[in-house]
């Protein structure tokens, strides 16, 4: 036969204040274990510094090689569209014909083949007009002469200039007509 509890509730407050009484152990650690432990949190910390410090290096050192290659192969995509006009002109030096029209014409080729490989590697040429307002960017004045045209205006190209990527390479060497 079971025996039942007229109180329920009773029992379970008897079950907390037995386990309130039940004094809490303290872990008493001695000052030597102390210092080992916090020897070896310091080697932990120590040892991930010096991963994060290599780890950086390591970054910097990747990014100074892959710097390095981009400057070394930049230029592979442009020699590639030079190479048909180098052929171009070996081939015309290679000819014996004396003929002068011919030469010219194959001359005009091999400057097209140039100026096809400069516009597919964003290089442009500038070749103001006369007329044209001096411009300081893109423009170098070797001279002012005296000329019937507005002051500071191109007179004459004296060299073509070019940009790459819009960025001036060699301005143009231009004469600029004088103030009156």
């Amino acid at each position: 036969m079971t025996q039942e509890n007229p109180n329920p509730e009773q029992e379970n407050s008897a079950a907390q204040t037995s386990a309130e009484a039940a004094p809490e152990v303290a872990v008493v650690k001695t000052p030597e274990e102390e210092i080992a432990e916090l020897n070896q949190k310091i080697g932990e910390l120590e040892d991930n510094f010096l991963r994060a410090k290599a780890e950086g290096e390591n970054i910097r050192r990747r990014a100074v090689e892959d710097i390095a290659k981009a400057h070394k192969f930049a230029i592979e995509s442009f020699a590639e569209h030079l190479v048909p006009v180098t052929d171009s002109l070996y081939a015309a030096l290679s000819t014996d014909t004396g003929d002068a029209k011919a030469f010219k014409e194959g001359l005009e080729i091999t400057l097209k083949q140039l100026l096809s490989a400069f516009d597919k590697g964003r290089m442009t040429e500038i070749n103001p007009a006369v007329g044209d307002k001096f411009d300081p960017h893109h423009h170098q004045a070797i001279a002012s002469v005296p000329s019937e045209q507005e002051a500071n205006t191109v007179v004459s190209v004296l060299q073509r200039g070019y940009t790459v990527a819009d960025r001036v390479l060699r301005p143009a060497l231009v004469t600029v007509s004088a103030p009156k």
